[in-house]
This record gives structure tokens, sequence and C-alpha cells, in this order.
């Protein structure tokens, strides 16, 4: 099976729109997947490591 790519746009809303400076302030910081390049001018996230990450972000939660 074929993993599912995010572009900007989906993962945006999928983090609740998001800015764009926001996520990648926090790819810098490390704080979030980073894209996969995949064109001279387009990134995309897999969907499984946005997925685990939320998940981690979940439990860090819980455990507080």
């Amino acid at each position: 099976m074929t993993e599912k790519l995010l572009p900007l746009t989906a993962l945006q809303e999928m983090m609740g729109h998001r800015s764009k400076s926001a996520i990648y302030a926090d790819i810098k910081n490390g704080d979030f997947p980073k894209p996969i390049k995949i064109g001279s001018r387009q990134v995309r996230w897999r969907l499984s490591e946005i997925l685990t990450w939320l998940e981690e972000k979940t439990k860090e939660r819980d455990a507080a």
C-alpha cells in the first residue's frame, strides 16, 4: 500500500488551520515532522508521521 502524502493545505486543515510559518517554526525547533521534498518547490508530509506525532502529543497531555 502506498503511503498517503499531505500537501501543506491539507496539513494546515488537519492541524486546525495553523499558519505555514507556525508549522515551519515547529519544524525548525524539532517539534514537528519534517516534510519530504518531491519537487523543486513542492513538499509533502507522510500521514503516518503526522498521526504518530499527534498520538505522542496526546500521550504527553494525558501524562501531565
